[in-house]
């Protein structure tokens, strides 16, 4: 397998309906057959990427002869249970002449709320790289409920974004029937100018993006928009572009420049430090004695069960904890190794009884100093 020069390793590539679709009302094989075999391509050459694929609604849709919409997500679900496999079946088929493995993943929202299925989703697609095997993402749509919106992305852009986040991404594609995001409507004034780059998504490129809007896609541009703030603060390059250019897929790959790119605003460390700091998913509290703050503020060491004085809230092992000095001050957040029950018995103890007090032993770090933002 060629080491691959390119300036990304590992992508994301979202595949809209409009472009899966060719602006019909069904799944256009010549299309789907270059985009696949310029994904055959990078993979031959040692890249890692995972497919975001809309067009099942789509797909059953036309297999069921519906021409008009009808209103209401039953039906939706539906159409995307027709179609799903339809979708999948096609890809199997491109994927095949290149003897390439395919895998499908269908995710839901909810299934990455937790920690738990988060790390699940995350191990499952890191597993599937590792082996080769190109895996087809979608929502699960046959299950998915709209009017649950925080149970449902709502669209494959934003969970594009999401699985760019989840696998550490170094670029995420999102291939449309547009160039990318332009100044104006292009198709209702001809001085309209593409935006090639953007440094940070401001209001006023919220405003530009909220002009454009999609048939037969979920979302037009506005969720595209939404999609590369999201990824970008996860510290991922990503590039709206027209699906439709030759070898897209590759070009982007290599660096072109081509459709509108949006530069990462953190890098990946920063950003899994800001959501620890966040507080969204803080569980606990543990308070420590000044020698174990010196240790962590001054020398960057792990938190070991001899320096903590108490604990405070009811969490598990691996959830996220803040830590506060003797004084009150909040010096800092980790994810804690054991829970709070076992923090209870092992606190102001010597590492090496940890074993005899608990039975078992995680180590002998209540929070190891990788998992640790110091304030």
């Amino acid at each position: 397998m060629d080491k691959s020069p390119m300036p990304y390793h590992r992508i994301v590539a979202k595949f809209g309906t409009s472009l899966l679709t060719g602006g019909s009302d069904h799944l256009d094989q010549n299309i789907m057959s270059s985009l696949v075999g310029q994904v055959a391509q990078l993979h031959k050459q040692g890249l890692e990427m995972i497919i975001v694929s809309s067009g099942a609604i789509a797909s059953g849709r036309h297999k069921l002869g519906l021409t008009r919409r009808i209103k209401g997500i039953p039906f939706k679900q539906v159409l995307a249970s027709v179609g799903q496999h339809r979708l999948m079946s096609l890809y199997e088929q491109l994927f095949g002449q290149y003897n390439i493995t395919v895998a499908q993943a269908l995710l839901a929202k909810a299934d990455l709320l937790d920690r738990a299925g988060y790390l699940n989703a995350r191990n499952t697609l890191l597993a599937l790289l590792e082996l080769r095997v190109s895996c087809i993402v979608n929502e699960n749509d046959v299950v998915a409920v709209d009017e649950l919106q925080e149970a449902r992305f709502g669209d494959n852009d934003n969970l594009s974004a999401m699985v760019a986040n989840l696998i550490d991404a170094d670029l995420l594609m999102i291939l449309t029937d547009t160039a990318g995001l332009y100044t104006a409507d292009p198709h209702r004034d001809p001085h309209a100018r593409l935006i090639s780059q953007v440094e940070r998504i401001d209001s006023e490129i919220e405003r530009l993006a909220a002009d454009t809007s999609s048939s037969l896609g979920t979302g037009g541009m506005i969720t595209k928009i939404e999609a590369a703030k999201l990824a970008t603060s996860s510290g991922v390059t990503v590039v709206i572009a027209d699906g439709r250019e030759p070898d897209i897929i590759l070009r982007l790959a290599n660096g072109e420049a081509l459709g509108t790119r949006f530069l990462p605003t953190t890098s990946k460390l920063e950003s899994r430090k800001r959501w620890m700091l966040s507080g969204l998913s803080t569980k606990g509290k543990l308070v420590v004695d000044s020698g174990a703050a010196l240790a962590l503020k001054k020398q960057k060491r792990s938190l070991l069960a001899a320096g903590i004085k108490s604990a405070e809230g009811t969490f598990q092992r691996g959830d996220i904890v803040n830590i506060y000095d003797p004084e009150g001050s909040r010096i800092g957040c980790g994810i804690a190794n054991y829970s709070s029950a076992d923090i209870e018995v092992i606190k102001g103890r010597h590492s090496k009884k940890i074993a005899t007090l608990l039975g078992y032993d995680y180590g002998s770090e209540v929070v190891h100093r990788n998992n640790l933002v110091v304030l």
